[in-house]
């Protein structure tokens, strides 16, 4: 059915950042709408445990979800289950166009649509996911004590996932395809002086090893780039560190991004280069990545967009 409905605060995106936008918004009146996009609540829905969250000190991520959501409603926001599609704002109100047909005009909107990691593309990837497959070493590097794992990935990410978990893991390999790293330099030694790690140069990773019931990982197989050679490398967790792509697709062409895609704000704000345009969430934020930094920024966008409309 097409409609074209008006919100004075329109929120697109449904992670942590999404859903205290929305908290934040409709304790301020301002009947806010949400739309939850193609992956209701975000990365935290395939992430199983979170034991990072303040105040609980382990929670199911897709079970935290369905709780901001809870509280978003009980606020007395709006949540639709729909995808924006296209989004102007080359005038006010701006207008969102969903695939259902509907149209939103909204006075103020708040971009929320996070940022997906990149992943190897691989069967066996997507299988484990979840059970020995991560792609954030700072959520899930703690379940790996005393364990073995695998990095892949030659950039910043990749060093700093590596070293971080030196912190749980008897032994980190890192996989690169090439025979050097991109990683700044200081990071480069930092990582070659520590004696947990080891580097397999010259490979990729083209297939995920591991045990049917329970669903885990046992091991990487890696080839060789120029023989051809095939390595299995051991480990009970593999972290895909081959960097992030933000899900800034809907403003690309109106708004200044930055970092490969994230979306630019005022420092110490979530205001765009647009009035009225106000960002949040890991849709800005290349450095954090956290689901509470995400949370945050919410509530500062929501904040952000209430002092903008009162100063109208």
């Amino acid at each position: 059915m097409t409609e074209t409905r008006h919100t004075r605060v329109l929120i697109i995106g449904s992670g942590p950042a999404g859903y205290t936008a929305a908290v934040y918004s409709a304790r301020a009146m301002l009947n806010p709408i949400l739309v939850q996009g193609l992956q209701p609540g975000g990365q935290l829905t395939i992430t199983t445990e979170v034991e990072n969250w303040p105040g609980d000190s382990h929670v199911q991520g897709p079970d935290l979800m369905v709780r901001m959501e809870e509280h978003a409603r009980a606020m007395g926001a709006e949540i639709v289950s729909d995808y924006i599609s296209s989004l102007d704002l080359s005038q006010r109100p701006f207008v969102a166009r969903a695939d259902s047909g509907t149209t939103f005009t909204a006075d103020a909107v708040i971009l929320a649509t996070g940022a997906q990691a990149k992943w190897l593309g691989l069967p066996s990837e997507e299988k484990f996911k979840g059970f020995g497959v991560s792609a954030c070493a700072t959520c899930d590097g703690f379940f790996y004590r005393g364990k073995e794992v695998v990095v892949i990935g030659g950039g910043n990410t990749a060093v700093e996932e590596a070293l971080f978990l030196t912190n749980f893991a008897t032994r980190v390999t890192l996989i690169h395809r090439r025979d050097s790293l991109r990683a700044e330099k200081i990071m480069q030694d930092r990582l070659f002086k520590n004696p947990k790690v080891q580097m397999l140069w010259n490979h990729e990773g083209i297939e995920v090893l591991g045990t049917e019931a329970p669903l885990g990982v046992t091991a990487v197989r890696a080839r060789h780039g120029q023989t051809g050679g095939i390595a299995d490398v051991p480990c009970a967790g593999f972290f895909v560190a081959i960097g992030h792509a933000p899900a800034s697709e809907l403003v690309k062409d109106q708004l200044e991004l930055h970092s490969g895609g994230y979306v630019k704000v005022e420092p110490g704000s979530t205001r765009t280069a647009i009035p009225g345009v106000f960002a949040a969430g890991d849709l800005t934020d290349h450095v954090y990545r956290q689901a509470v930094t995400s949370a945050g920024m919410g509530c500062m966008a929501a904040l952000d967009a209430e002092r903008f409309l009162a100063g109208e």
